[in-house]
């Protein structure tokens, strides 16, 4: 390891200003590292605290060339970048973590799929589509049967983009028309995500599995709960999965691996993130280190920080209601923060609307059970609304 002191002066240039950024912020600033955010405004989380914030578009070449240029070290928050202007700093001697062909595969589904194919890493039955006639045909040939998974190839998060197809009816009337894929339907017993984090010389670290529990209609996480409640086979063959994958990779900072656990055991990757995940944010409270500050040691060539759980931990969502968009108001919180080893997460976003993320709970403690019932409590106690 290089001589630290010789570096600490090099500036981090983070590609988004919502909640990941917010809190990647907050590692680099606990360390005093000279740090730059890009977004498109203000409005954003991490732009109502960051002095050096610049106004930008990170899905423009121009834009993302002329903000790389000031930093050493590029990284993102956010998958949705323009890789040819990343590319072309990695030409130009800058650091960028994630590597830029790895958002490049990650940005496609259907790369995504095929490459787990091809490296021999276990996933669902899928094909790939340029139109809907040709899947319409393959059903017809006895490929697939309803109910299958339909996922648009590009530009889906938080459960947007995918969808169960029941039906022809429902294919012809609400099913994706180009550019998506379709996989078998899995008998899902659990859903599990890893972290992995790797450092610029290959070493790879892992939290413990954590299990999520997502909304059916909107496929959006409600709640986890961290340690998963898996075997210690399953747990082992799950760690197995992630580092093959990551070490495949090669890949620098944080790798998310969302799986399945179907009714026969079988462990299935489902999707992967190259950067902190909503899966990860109760390392803050529950772990030694956060796996913020592990994305930072990371790219920054700092020594990798301890994964290991402190206590079991329950994460829940805090989302906009139904029916409500505007100025945000919270309700419950007086009756939230009463709640023994709970940690408040707002985002600062200002406008709430259906299903928007507008902030995380952590409850930290040792009983699974009594977490559980936490979760009842405040799933009905504390509301963002309008």
């Amino acid at each position: 390891m290089k001589d630290q002191d010789n570096h600490m002066h090099k500036t981090i240039g983070i590609l988004g200003g919502g909640q990941l950024g917010k809190m990647l912020f907050y590692e680099t600033s606990k360390m005093g590292i000279p740090t730059i955010l890009m977004d498109k405004n203000r409005e954003m989380p991490v732009g109502k605290i960051a002095q050096e914030y610049e106004l930008g578009d990170f899905e423009n070449y121009e834009d993302v060339i002329r903000f790389g240029s000031k930093v050493d070290v590029i990284t993102i928050e956010i998958e949705k970048i323009n890789v040819a202007a990343l590319e072309e700093l990695a030409n130009m001697g800058k650091k960028v973590y994630p590597q830029p062909k790895i958002i490049s595969l990650i940005q496609d589904k259907g790369l995504q799929k095929s490459y787990y194919k091809d490296n021999e890493l276990p996933t669902s039955q899928f094909g790939l589509y340029d139109n809907q006639a040709d899947l319409i045909n393959d059903i017809n040939n006895g490929r697939w049967s309803y109910p299958f998974v339909q996922k648009i190839r590009k530009g889906g998060y938080d459960g947007r983009g995918v969808q169960i197809i029941k039906s022809e009816k429902q294919l012809v009337t609400e099913g994706f028309k180009k550019d998506f894929l379709v996989e078998d339907r899995v008998e899902i017993l659990k859903e599990i995500s890893i972290i992995t984090c790797s450092d610029t010389s290959g070493t790879t670290l892992s939290y413990d599995p954590v299990e999520m529990v997502f909304d059916p209609n909107s496929n959006i996480l409600m709640y986890q709960l961290g340690p998963a409640d898996i075997t210690e086979e399953q747990k082992a063959n799950a760690k197995d999965i992630a580092y093959k994958l990551t070490q495949e990779l090669g890949i620098v900072g944080l790798l998310a691996i969302e799986m399945f656990i179907d009714i026969n055991g079988q462990i299935l990757i489902n999707e992967i993130a190259p950067r902190p995940h909503n899966s990860g944010h109760h390392s803050i409270e529950a772990c030694y280190c956060s796996q913020y500050e592990n994305h930072i040691r990371a790219i920054y060539d700092l020594p990798l920080g301890s994964t290991q759980t402190i206590m079991p931990s329950l994460l829940i969502n805090v989302l906009g209601i139904e029916g409500k968009t505007g100025p945000v108001k919270y309700e419950g919180i007086n009756e939230c923060l009463k709640t023994p080893g709970l940690t408040l997460h707002l985002y600062g976003k200002k406008i709430t609307k259906p299903n928007r993320k507008m902030g995380h709970i952590t409850i930290i403690g040792k009983n699974i059970e009594a977490l559980k019932e936490n979760y009842k409590l405040i799933s009905s106690t504390f509301k963002a609304t309008s």
